[in-house]
């Protein structure tokens, strides 16, 4: 296994590791906290705060994901009517999303200073939190995206069967 192929691995582990605990966090938060109003007509304090921050991680998360499986952003009508100057207009292309994220994310820098000053009032978490996951983020798409330049290259030339050829069983 390579080490690209082994890094992309590791980051969709890792995204997904932290999808499923900010969603499992977030639906027991918000289960507790209807519970406690039905039964005791209160509620947890920090109810409200737990799942907004761990909102942008769980966003950050799953859009690493959609880009990992070529779910989050993809153009292909124009790019299926290239011959052979497809594998470097997709390489281009790539290599230009891959720029844009880490531009994104060194721009988040001076936002994670800012915030870092804000608290949130019950759990006086820094607002940097939330910032960091969008930097994170921002990172982790230009990382996975580079990830899948080497096999990009080697199967944009691959012509994909037509659905008619497919349909008959050739």
């Amino acid at each position: 296994m390579s080490f690209l192929l082994f890094l992309d691995r590791c980051i969709g582990g890792a995204c997904r590791g932290v999808l499923y605990v900010t969603l499992t966090v977030v639906f027991l938060i918000l289960s507790i906290n209807v519970g406690l109003r039905y039964v005791a007509g209160t509620s947890l304090a920090s109810a409200s705060e737990l799942p907004e921050l761990m909102f942008p991680w769980m966003i950050m998360a799953g859009v690493v994901l959609a880009a990992q499986h070529g779910s989050h952003i993809a153009v292909v009508m124009f790019t299926q009517k290239l011959g052979a100057t497809r594998r470097w207009v997709l390489a281009g292309g790539s290599l230009t999303v891959a720029a844009l994220y880490a531009s994104l994310a060194v721009a988040a820098w001076p936002l994670m200073e800012i915030a870092a000053d804000e608290r949130s009032p019950m759990l006086q978490v820094p607002g940097s939190v939330s910032v960091w996951a969008l930097m994170l983020g921002f990172g982790l798409l230009s990382v996975v995206t580079l990830c899948k330049l080497p096999a990009l290259w080697s199967s944009a030339g691959v012509q994909e069967p037509d659905a008619e050829a497919l349909a008959h069983g050739a």
